[in-house]
């Protein structure tokens, strides 16, 4: 695993070096981990113009969620607990010989950016962007294999879930009790925080579960995910509560399913992003409900639960193969509730099989 946490480094030195960079100092907890294999709490990373070292606020604490930095980075622990990491990466990279540094701007506050040219006055600040996000962009074997066990893990604990008796519990009982099961299934914690969604609360995205409890038909939403190694999946599905459901919940089902279906079978390598929202938001624009959709389709996973691509009416940009994305259409209408289906996808081109339907939980309109 050293060799490809390297190889990663020595991409992103090429292309600091290519603009003028002696030296690289990285703060974004994603990007810390991407190219070292840990991010503990405030670390920073320092590349060049010596050895890589990452600067840690306190000793590593060895919590699986965190994860391991790789044994070719050198780990340096600053002696007092005030301290802070990206500011010592700069007097660092000064003291090395460093007359130029690229640093994550977008990242760093405007006190932190002062603090750096306060504690190294001669060291010429320059902005490498976003070149870590676009390196993670598109994703290796290894982090497809997370993403998986991560989809798994997912579709464990919902799977669980549904054969327990739903009736009188609360929303905030049953997400927490799913976040249980994701690390009783070896997760190292939920991607992002559970959403279940009752009665006239389904369908709502990000919906924060309440004390209502579940009632008999009503329309059940749920959206959860798994962090597996740092890698985050998303999952959300509808459910109708214990008896058939009604006319109403059939149509709105069946035409969520019908959009979701639509975005999924457009993910491809070439094709633009704002394509797969585009024909996705079709099939409930057509329907009536264009005033009921949400800002996007679905947007990238990995190290981060809301990565680049953005599948949106304004995204900018085309698909890649090895690009994990999400489908999540759905419709709230208020007062009554909504459907909510969201699937995690690996984009492959038609030769490889298609889109990789990572999250296998049946989304057929189940009455529980």
């Amino acid at each position: 695993m050293s060799e490809l946490y390297a190889a990663r480094r020595t991409r992103l030195r090429d292309r600091v070096a290519g603009a003028g960079s002696a030296a690289a100092l990285i703060s974004r907890p994603a990007n810390v981990r991407y190219l070292t294999g840990c991010a503990p709490p405030g670390a920073a990373l320092l590349l060049g113009p010596g050895d890589d070292v990452l600067l840690c606020g306190r000793p590593l604490s060895g919590d699986p969620s965190e994860g391991r930095p790789v044994d070719d980075v050198r780990v340096s622990v600053l002696p007092t607990r005030d301290g802070d990491p990206v500011v010592a990466g700069a007097d660092l990279a000064a003291t090395a010989g460093a007359d130029t540094l690229a640093v994550e701007e977008h990242h760093l506050t405007v006190s932190r950016h002062r603090a750096l040219s306060q504690v190294a006055p001669r060291l010429r600040l320059t902005d490498m962007a976003c070149a870590v996000e676009a390196q993670r962009l598109v994703k290796d074997d290894d982090e497809i294999a997370c993403l998986r066990i991560a989809a798994e893990i997912a579709d464990q604990a919902l799977g669980e879930l549904l054969e327990s008796i739903l009736v009188g519990r609360t929303e905030r009982h049953l997400a927490l009790e799913l976040e249980r099961r994701l690390v009783d299934h070896g997760a190292d914690g939920p991607a992002f925080a559970t959403s279940v969604a009752t009665g006239p609360n389904s369908g709502r995205a990000r919906h924060l579960p309440t004390d209502r409890r579940v009632e008999e038909g009503d329309f059940l939403s749920v959206g959860l995910g798994a962090n597996y190694r740092g890698y985050r999946c998303e999952i959300g599905r509808t459910f109708v509560i214990g008896t058939s459901p009604s006319d109403w919940q059939i149509e709105l089902y069946d035409l969520v399913f019908a959009a979701q279906r639509a975005g999924r079978e457009a993910l491809a390598p070439g094709v633009e992003c704002r394509e797969v929202d585009r024909v996705t938001r079709h099939v409930l624009d057509t329907a009536g409900y264009a005033e009921r959709l949400g800002p996007w389709t679905g947007h990238g996973v990995g190290l981060e639960i809301d990565e680049d691509p953005q599948l949106s009416p304004a995204a900018m940009g085309k698909l890649d193969a090895c690009v994990p994305v999400t489908v999540e259409p759905g419709v709230h209408i208020p007062g009554r509730g909504g459907v909510r289906i969201d699937d995690t996808l690996v984009v492959r081109p038609e030769a490889d099989g298609g889109p990789e339907l990572l999250t296998i939980t049946t989304k057929e309109l189940l009455a529980l």
